[in-house]
């Protein structure tokens, strides 16, 4: 646990050393704050013309504007995500075999488990903070609102929102311990990706393979809960994602010190 540790210390300080990681942080949420605006506007602006046609007609409003703005923000997220995990996970290990410190990891009394385990948490943790602050967006609005939509719906919206980021994080750091140039790495986990997002499309398939393509794809199981649905064959998906990949990262790593043994 103690050695877990040591590597997770590194990697966090190892981000926050240089402003880079400020920034960047810095224009993902300023990013989805402008994305938010815009949603947030169209919403308003629907729910008029809705009531404005509803006095004109006499029929009741059927919109929820807080609802709306929630389901649609938290579908929008995973498109930046798509961008952002590519860029989290890329030097994760190709930085390292790079400049040579890799060497001193494979030397060190260090697991590959623990080694491969500190890391991702590490950038499953940057992840959050970059993510997390989202929702302080739908808490305004929350408040701001009425009538207020299900607290269930912001909590489950976000665990897909963790477990999707993980997946694609795990995904990128197996890809990232393959390869010395982390562009190399960040183009292929976001081609990577990518393909087994549109596995979705595979769902207009008829038949068993139209059902197998669909549950493969790692953005249909997201849009449960956005609806604020936490659907548990979505949950075993995520998690099997992450430690599959996980595993090969291990494996990979393992690797490594056999080949420098």
């Amino acid at each position: 646990m103690r050695s877990f540790y040591a590597i997770y210390r590194k990697e966090m300080g190892h981000y926050f050393v240089s402003p880079i990681a400020y920034v960047f942080i810095g224009l993902f949420l300023a990013l989805n704050a402008f994305v938010f605006t815009i949603i947030l506007n169209g919403a308003i602006q629907r729910s008029f013309e809705i009531e404005m046609q509803s006095m004109r007609y006499g029929m009741p409003p059927e919109i929820d504007v807080p609802s709306e703005v929630m389901r649609s923000f938290l579908s929008w997220l995973p498109f930046f995500i798509l961008f952002l995990t590519p860029i989290l996970s890329m030097g994760l290990y190709s930085e390292e075999r790079k400049r040579g410190t890799i060497e001193l990891l494979m030397t060190s009394p260090i697991t590959e488990s623990q080694i491969v385990l500190g890391k991702f948490f590490s950038v499953l943790t940057l992840f959050a903070i970059a993510v997390l602050p989202t929702a302080s967006y739908l808490v305004f609005m929350y408040f701001r609102s009425e009538p207020r939509p299900p607290w269930g719906m912001l909590l489950a919206g976000y665990a897909g929102v963790l477990l999707f980021g993980g997946a694609l994080l795990a995904l990128g750091t197996f890809i990232s311990s393959l390869t010395e140039n982390q562009i190399i790495a960040a183009v292929l986990a976001f081609v990577a990706s990518f393909m087994i997002w549109i596995l979705d499309a595979g769902s207009r398939a008829s038949g068993a393979v139209g059902e197998v393509l669909s549950y493969l794809s790692v953005i249909h199981h997201y849009e449960d809960f956005t609806r604020g649905v936490v659907d548990t064959s979505s949950v075993i998906y995520y998690v099997s994602f992450i430690f599959l990949f996980v595993f090969l990262t291990i494996r990979s790593v393992d690797s490594m010190r056999w080949r420098r043994a």
